[in-house]
């Protein structure tokens, strides 16, 4: 069972935003997908800090440190692309004007609430940013995540356990081990690494997954 790389994950979601869509990419994981969007489609990606049009991450030596997304990382402007106040981008957000956001989570659960935020502990430092305007502000929501802990543990879930972000906005969740549509009926199986069943999953999550998987 090979597990996908952060890049492979982030060039599968890709595959799955549409020419013309307005998107939103969160802080950390998500932002790579920026630099897999094929250039022969227009997609405009909007930052919170006040970008639109944004592009992949610039070469190295070429970084310009007042081109920079939300999560402080060098950008590039594509032509046409624009600055506007930080006010003026989360109206963006707030007023349902993206298509997606693609988002990191702690845990997702099978009907698709998101919790992003704050894990609980009580050392845990809080870092809501945008994230609650771009879950419900949204047309899609797409999650990124690592499908297990470090300790083992699932982060795709029957109910969440810490502080939700959302409730039932994550249409979409993208692991290094399959890919996931969650819904009123939970959690189905699109996609899987190679070398791994629905039922091994079914073990890793402690879900009852449906199989929507479509053999090639």
């Amino acid at each position: 069972m090979n597990k996908l790389t952060r890049d492979q994950m982030a060039a599968r979601v890709a595959l799955d935003i549409p020419e013309g869509a307005y998107v939103n990419l969160g802080i950390g994981l998500p932002t790579k997908v920026a630099n897999f969007l094929p250039a022969d489609k227009e997609i405009f990606l909007q930052s919170e800090n006040g970008l639109l049009g944004m592009g992949p991450a610039p070469a190295k030596g070429e970084e310009d440190p007042d081109l920079i997304n939300a999560g402080k990382q060098p950008v590039t402007l594509l032509t046409g692309g624009c600055y506007f106040h930080h006010a003026d981008s989360f109206a963006m957000m707030r007023g349902g004007h993206l298509d997606i956001c693609v988002l990191g989570a702690f845990q997702v659960s099978q009907h698709g609430d998101l919790a992003n935020w704050h894990t609980g502990a009580p050392d845990a430092i809080p870092a809501v940013g945008g994230a609650m305007d771009l879950a419900i502000g949204a047309k899609q929501v797409f999650v990124m995540m690592d499908l297990l802990t470090k300790g083992g543990d699932s982060k795709l879930v029957a109910e969440c356990s810490y502080p939700l972000t959302g409730l039932r906005c994550v249409s979409r969740v993208y692991t290094d081990l399959a890919v996931f549509d969650l819904g009123a009926n939970g959690a189905s199986v699109i996609e899987m690494v190679d070398g791994l069943s629905i039922d091994e999953l079914r073990t890793l999550t402690g879900l009852s997954l449906n199989d929507a998987t479509v053999s090639a």
